[in-house]
Protein backbone atom coordinates (compact mmCIF):
# COMPACT_ATOMS: atom_id res chain seq x y z
CA UNK A 1 0.00 0.00 0.00
CA UNK A 2 1.28 3.10 -1.06
CA UNK A 3 2.72 5.44 2.18
CA UNK A 4 0.25 8.05 1.78
CA UNK A 5 -1.28 9.93 4.81
CA UNK A 6 -4.63 11.76 4.96
CA UNK A 7 -5.37 14.25 8.07
CA UNK A 8 -6.19 12.32 11.40
CA UNK A 9 -9.61 12.92 12.81
CA UNK A 10 -11.88 11.38 15.73
CA UNK A 11 -15.27 11.27 15.89
CA UNK A 12 -17.26 14.45 16.88
CA UNK A 13 -19.21 12.51 19.37
CA UNK A 14 -16.05 11.40 21.54
CA UNK A 15 -14.28 15.15 20.90
CA UNK A 16 -14.36 15.14 25.02
CA UNK A 17 -12.85 12.08 25.38
CA UNK A 18 -9.17 11.16 25.47
CA UNK A 19 -9.61 7.72 25.01
CA UNK A 20 -10.86 7.25 21.15
CA UNK A 21 -9.72 5.88 17.73
CA UNK A 22 -8.80 8.14 15.23
CA UNK A 23 -9.04 7.24 11.21
CA UNK A 24 -7.07 8.61 8.74
CA UNK A 25 -8.80 8.07 5.16
CA UNK A 26 -7.01 8.30 1.74
CA UNK A 27 -8.31 7.46 -1.65
CA UNK A 28 -6.11 4.11 -1.05
CA UNK A 29 -6.71 3.24 2.50
CA UNK A 30 -8.04 4.47 5.51
CA UNK A 31 -5.82 4.13 9.09
CA UNK A 32 -6.57 3.45 12.51
CA UNK A 33 -4.73 4.23 15.72
CA UNK A 34 -5.58 5.08 19.18
CA UNK A 35 -5.80 8.54 19.99
CA UNK A 36 -3.80 8.10 24.04
CA UNK A 37 -0.93 6.38 21.74
CA UNK A 38 -0.47 8.00 18.35
CA UNK A 39 3.20 6.48 18.13
CA UNK A 40 2.37 2.79 18.91
CA UNK A 41 1.71 2.52 14.98
CA UNK A 42 -1.70 2.40 13.06
CA UNK A 43 -3.71 -0.22 11.33
CA UNK A 44 -3.88 0.24 7.14
CA UNK A 45 -6.72 -1.34 5.41
CA UNK A 46 -7.13 -0.76 1.70
CA UNK A 47 -10.38 1.43 1.53
CA UNK A 48 -12.83 -1.37 0.05
CA UNK A 49 -12.02 -3.53 3.25
CA UNK A 50 -12.57 -0.83 5.60
CA UNK A 51 -15.95 0.17 3.93
CA UNK A 52 -17.11 -3.73 3.85
CA UNK A 53 -15.95 -3.79 7.46
CA UNK A 54 -18.25 -0.61 8.10
CA UNK A 55 -21.05 -1.58 6.01
CA UNK A 56 -21.18 -5.10 8.25
CA UNK A 57 -21.26 -3.40 11.61
CA UNK A 58 -24.75 -1.45 10.36
CA UNK A 59 -26.45 -4.64 9.38
CA UNK A 60 -25.73 -5.77 12.72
Amino acid sequence: MPDQRGQWRKSTYSSTQPDCVELSVTSEATAVRDSKLPAAGELRFPRERFQAFLAALKSE
